[in-house]
């Protein structure tokens, strides 16, 4: 048996990713993907086990397409947690935008679809990472808020942060990307980092 070629993955991976943007997650079968990325569908299964295997990737491989490593880059090297905070912030704020088709998508299918649910969960999971390295990170200086334990600190972060808070602040209340970043990063400071 051969081994799968990794130019066939990709151009899996690239359909995925098209089909969820495009569809808003409706009709994303495993002979979809197959048919737009021009093999059989057993062709799929040589790259991957299932469709929870292969939408968990295609989270990643957007990541990598729209380099999250070089937008978290400035968080990760902040030497305080005022900046840690404020950078993460801004990377993923201004991540949502790009992600939403994808993140929208798996939402949606999230109520019937247990692989998209699970696929969405994994990139959330990720998220709160980044939300608790910064809460950790204020915590190490002095400067996280009094009240708070970490983990709490943690979650109202990440729940801060979640896609569908950006869409009913952007797509139904009518904030601009700007307004947002400016506004979330203000409530952000306000809520975790002591004399804000």
């Amino acid at each position: 048996m051969s081994s799968p070629n990794p130019d066939t993955r990709q151009r899996i991976l690239q359909a995925t990713a098209d089909l969820l943007s495009e569809g808003g997650g409706t009709g994303v079968r495993m002979s979809d993907i197959a048919k737009r990325a021009g093999i059989s569908r057993q062709a799929v299964y040589l790259h991957f086990a299932n469709r929870a295997d292969l939408l968990i990737a295609t989270t990643f491989y957007v990541d990598e397409l729209k380099d999250t490593a070089a937008r978290l880059a400035p968080s990760r090297a902040a030497e305080t947690g005022r900046e840690r905070l404020d950078a993460f912030v801004e990377a993923w704020a201004g991540y949502l935008p790009e992600i939403y088709p994808i993140g929208r998508a798996l939402i949606d299918m999230s109520p019937t679809d247990e692989e998209a649910r699970s696929a969405w969960a994994q990139r959330m999971q990720d998220m709160r990472e980044g939300c608790e390295a910064a809460i950790n990170a204020l915590k190490r200086d002095g400067d996280l808020a009094p009240g708070l334990p970490t983990a709490q600190a943690t979650d109202l972060l990440w729940t801060l942060l979640l896609l569908p808070n950006w869409e009913h602040l952007t797509r139904t209340c009518g904030w601009s990307q700007k307004q947002y970043l400016k506004h979330i990063t203000a409530t952000a400071r306000r809520l975790f980092v002591i004399d804000a």
